[in-house]
């Protein structure tokens, strides 16, 4: 067996970069329905800084931003790029359409999209789902797959975190992210398992890619995964989320805590199907979920609160200690899944989807004037303290 780099060459960062990927529905102006024609309106965006793509279902719109140094950088690219987008079309962030008719679902063309069709038949056709995807820059593979290991323990946090699609099909699900729970039900998603190394995780995808429906690793649709063409570690567990303010906290924790798992000492945690069953909570209940913590099961919030806690040891260093902090407006106001609730019981899911439209338009909700009192902290982010979502100290 060849080496791993040469089995699968990882493409490493010199430094904790950042890059985000983020996925918004298209809508009718007017009625904000699903709309199709991703195409045509991509012909018509001129973005000047980063760029804007299709998926494979019609109708979503990839805002994708350079390498950028922070969280703050990577939004407001982001709001200038919903701003290019805004002129030819309405944009929705949200994890789900909430109205969108169940299988009403077109694939765009392309080799890549075909063989997903065919492969996923009518998996794929559920709706159309959109998240966000962070890339933080990874030196080289075995980093890379030394931070994948410590961020599954993560997951069930951010999911409960960046929830926002608890409806679906014009009816309230009953979670708090269905986008996640549709994501889950496709082959190769989810919480991937501990890898050994990076040899271990070439080994894998080249015995997924043996198989013959999985030609390389961008169809390891898991949570959390190295992508080594671009020498980052991707974390994929967030649902589209129609407030920057939001968005930007959101971004700022992943990106601290994949540098803190990528830099401290290995703690080997709980076991994936332990992890799957959390992920699972955190997708039904969002913020109102018990998660891990310290090995009990404790309210999400208080787990969020240690989160923000590990990560302002490098929020300084990294450049985002105000989007961190910001994480404490969420966690008073709600997240985007409660908020649309709230906006439904005050006047149905037409004042839902006005509220999404309107939001991902300014990209500020009612929250955006909240902010922590927090002082900030001068910690380097290369401290050797390491700790777990558990609790665990080393």
């Amino acid at each position: 067996m060849p080496p791993a780099n040469a089995l699968l060459p990882f493409c490493g960062s010199d430094h904790f970069s950042l890059g985000v990927e983020e996925e918004l529905l298209m809508a009718a102006p007017m009625s904000l329905q699903p709309y199709n024609g991703t195409d045509a309106v991509l012909q018509r965006i001129a973005p000047e800084v980063g760029a804007v793509a299709g998926e494979v279902s019609d109708g979503v719109l990839e805002l994708i931003t350079p390498v950028c140094e922070n969280a703050s950088e990577a939004v407001e690219i982001l709001g200038r790029l919903r701003a290019a987008a805004a002129p030819h079309v309405a944009l929705l962030g949200v994890g789900v359409h909430p109205v969108a008719r169940f299988a009403d679902v077109r694939l765009r063309p392309g080799d890549r999209y075909e063989q997903i069709g065919e492969t996923m038949r009518g998996i794929m056709r559920q709706t159309p789902h959109c998240g966000v995807h962070v890339h933080v820059g990874m030196s080289d593979g075995e980093t890379a797959v030394r931070a994948c290991n410590g961020m599954r323990a993560w997951i069930p946090l951010l999911q409960a975190l960046g929830a926002n699609s608890p409806y679906w099909y014009g009816r309230d699900s009953g979670l708090a992210s269905s986008r996640s729970v549709i994501c889950n039900s496709f082959p190769r998603a989810g919480i991937p398992r501990h890898f050994d190394d990076y040899g271990d995780f070439a080994l894998t995808v080249e015995q997924m890619r043996a198989l013959g429906e999985c030609p390389d690793y961008s169809l390891l649709w898991w949570d959390v995964r190295p992508h080594p063409r671009l020498g980052t570690l991707e974390i994929r567990a967030l649902d589209a989320q129609s407030s920057l303010d939001d968005l930007a906290g959101l971004i700022a924790l992943a990106h601290c805590l994949a540098v803190h798992e990528a830099t401290a000492a290995l703690v080997r945690g709980a076991s994936v199907e332990v992890l799957r069953e959390l992920s699972f909570r955190a997708c039904r209940d969002g913020l109102e979920a018990r998660l891990l913590l310290g090995g009990t099961l404790r309210p999400a919030r208080e787990l969020a609160c240690h989160a923000i806690e590990v990560a302002s040891a490098y929020a300084a260093d990294l450049g985002c200690w105000d989007e961190l902090m910001g994480l404490h407006a969420l966690l008073e106001a709600g997240n985007g899944a409660m908020r649309q609730r709230r906006h439904e019981a005050e006047g149905g899911l037409r004042l839902v989807l006005r509220r999404l439209a309107d939001e991902t338009l300014r990209g500020r909700t009612a929250t955006s004037s909240v902010r922590s009192v927090i002082p900030r902290r001068d910690t380097p982010a290369s401290g050797s303290r390491r700790v777990a979502a558990d609790g665990a100290a080393a």
